[in-house]
């Protein structure tokens, strides 16, 4: 059976994105594996598939696989790339597409810019909602990594993030300090692993060692949670510009238990078919 393809990128992050709504393929953890790797497959960073919605209020169901085949709860710029397909495959003719994750549902809204707008939900701190092992909630956490100590701030964008605050974006070792923090026993489930040089109030840069995937060129859920920790620690002031290694998204967030407002672009690279 020849199973056909989208490959797709925000800001480098790159997907292969895959309609189960007219089609229909048994997905496996290894395949996805022989999908993504870069020099025998397609690859990519996630793989993004299209379904229909459980939910009769959604239009779609998403869902998002890392390329070590597991599966993940949310992604920022797949989300985006997730309303572009949709609608240059004629699955739906809305601007405004409701989408349910693994995560939560979200909001996708196409602009006449061509730009998205993700609604990705209300930020959660609670240590049990990343999850994140602490006895309370708090604004930084001290965490041991390796024989260094290092203050993060962590967040759910419906997946785990933790923000470290760093001086100089460049020199960290985020390829070393990475996948350390990102299978900390303290989290529960792995996390997503920012690093944040801060530039103003408005704008920071960041560097996302994620989780499943290695570090990768963008992360929006990765943005999100980052400018959402410089805000509450009073170093950041929404809207914020968070200038990533393949890009710029734009976050809006005005305070705890409002939404944050993603804003950036989605770019298909080619089509494709693949023997399944």
């Amino acid at each position: 059976m020849l199973l056909r393809f989208t490959k797709m990128h925000g800001l480098g992050n790159d997907f292969m994105v895959i309609d189960l709504v007219t089609q229909h393929a048994q997905l496996s953890a290894k395949l996805i594996r022989q999908w993504s790797d870069r020099h025998t497959g397609i690859g990519f960073d996630q793989l993004l598939v299209v379904e229909p919605p459980g939910n009769p209020d959604m239009d779609f169901r998403y869902r998002i696989f890392n390329a070590d085949g597991g599966e993940v709860e949310q992604c920022g710029n797949g989300a985006r790339c997730f309303a572009r397909f949709v609608q240059d495959k004629r699955l739906t003719a809305k601007s405004e597409i409701h989408v349910e994750t693994a995560g939560g549902p979200i909001i996708l809204n196409v602009n006449a810019d061509g730009q998205i707008t993700v609604d990705m939900g209300a930020p959660r701190f609670s240590p049990a909602q990343i999850p994140f092992q602490a006895d309370t909630e708090a604004l930084t956490y001290t965490l041991e990594v390796g024989e260094q100590q290092l203050q993060i701030s962590t967040v759910s964008m419906g997946n785990p993030h933790s923000v470290t605050l760093v001086d100089d974006l460049d020199s960290f070792p985020v390829a070393s300090l990475g996948p350390l923090i990102e299978k900390h026993p303290r989290f529960d489930q792995g996390v997503n692993a920012g690093f944040m040089q801060l530039i103003d109030r408005h704008h920071a840069r960041l560097r996302v060692y994620e989780r499943g995937a290695g570090e990768t060129l963008a992360c929006g859920t990765g943005a999100c949670a980052a400018a959402v920790a410089g805000i509450r620690l009073g170093h950041l002031v929404s809207p914020v510009s968070i200038q990533l290694p393949g890009g710029s998204l734009h976050i809006e967030w005005a305070g705890p238990g409002q939404p944050v407002m993603m804003t950036g672009p989605a770019t298909r690279v080619y089509e494709g078919q693949i023997r399944v």
